[in-house]
């Protein structure tokens, strides 16, 4: 079993710029499909991931 364990003394590394995450930015998307959001790195602007909200008639 995979347990998680919160944490403020160690912080991420970006996988582009390989500096620690200090702020995550985000910028909203509108689709077709309802609300996605694109997370990406303050120093180096790269994407490190896009959220996928499911609105109620998708299950």
């Amino acid at each position: 079993m995979i347990t998680v364990e919160e944490t403020t003394s160690v912080l991420p590394i970006c996988p582009h710029c390989e500096n620690e995450v200090v702020k995550i930015m985000a910028t909203e998307m509108n689709t077709t499909f309802g609300k996605r959001y694109v997370y990406f790195c303050s120093k180096c602007k790269k994407v490190l991931g896009v959220s996928h909200r499911k609105g109620f008639w998708m299950g």
